[in-house]
């Protein structure tokens, strides 16, 4: 009833040799690290490209709550 089982085994060696395993291995190693980058780039601040980003056609409508009031730019 009581079934010992050695220190630190729990998967038999041909297992853990196995391409699905070696599959398996490799997809929770590609995930972890994307999760882990996709964490750090969380926290880093946001990077705002300035001039890069073409700003024509904004803001060329009025909206104001005074339709009639010319809008130059």
């Amino acid at each position: 009833m009581n079934a010992q089982v050695p220190a630190g085994l729990v998967l038999p060696a041909e297992f853990l040799s196995s391409p699905y395993f070696q599959f398996l291995a490799a997809f929770v190693a590609i995930n972890t690290i994307m999760y882990v980058a996709l964490a750090v780039a969380s926290m880093l601040p946001k990077v705002h490209l300035g001039i890069r980003v073409s700003r024509r056609g904004r803001g060329r409508e009025n909206r104001s709550i005074h339709p009639d009031d010319h809008f130059d730019q």
